[in-house]
């Protein structure tokens, strides 16, 4: 049983990391970019969307060491916003495109554990349970303001041309921070810990799983 949940968790993870980039090509579709069509990842085939380390070594690494939580990425998606017909909104909706996607697919997984919980399957409850769970991590770890994830190109079109330019100059410290935030200690938990279990407790409040 446990080797099956791991299997189907590990799929599921897969499945909303690349929906998370599809969105992003999408939405930039829209706005007249097609880089990330050209590129081939309008897709849910996950062989263009693999990255070494974020969808095969850290969720090996994370399994192996017997880490509760299970986490990674997809290949980010090519984008190019001077393609945009308007670039600042093009900028915003993009960014926010794989947020929502995810938000979305968490909302599903709530609806349709809350459907077949009288079932009371344990494979399937344990499984929807993990998809609720991965993609409000998702969600709100991206929207965090901090370069370069998706929460700080959401505020950057927020902000006046040159503020966005300075904000953006940050990127290259963008990893540093969030390794920091990761590893500082916080109570019993980390920096990083208590903000994004802080925010996706009041989501699971709500979602009621």
């Amino acid at each position: 049983m446990e080797a099956t949940i791991l299997t189907l968790s590990v799929l599921v993870l897969l499945f909303s990391v690349i929906v998370h980039e599809v969105m992003h090509g999408l939405a930039a579709l829209y706005f007249g970019d097609h880089t990330a069509e050209n590129a081939g990842r309008l897709t849910l085939n996950p062989l263009p969307h693999i990255d070494l380390i974020g969808t095969i070594l850290l969720p090996l690494l994370l399994f192996i060491s017997g880490s509760p939580v299970l986490f990674g990425w997809a290949k980010p998606v090519p984008v190019n916003p001077f393609n945009f017909s308007d670039i600042r909104k093009g900028e915003l909706v993009v960014s926010s495109a794989g947020i929502l996607a995810n938000l979305f697919l968490a909302i599903l997984a709530a609806i349709i554990f809350h459907l077949t919980l009288p079932f009371k399957d344990v494979l399937s409850a344990s499984v929807l349970q993990f998809a609720v769970n991965i993609n409000l991590v998702l969600a709100v770890f991206n929207l965090l303001p901090i370069p370069p994830l998706d929460g700080s190109k959401i505020l950057m079109s927020f902000l006046p041309p040159k503020l966005a330019a300075a904000f953006a100059a940050w990127e290259r410290y963008g990893i540093i921070i969030l390794l920091l935030m990761w590893f500082i200690p916080f109570g019993n938990t980390t920096l990083l810990g208590l903000i994004l279990g802080s925010v996706i407790a009041v989501f699971h409040q709500v979602l009621g799983v």
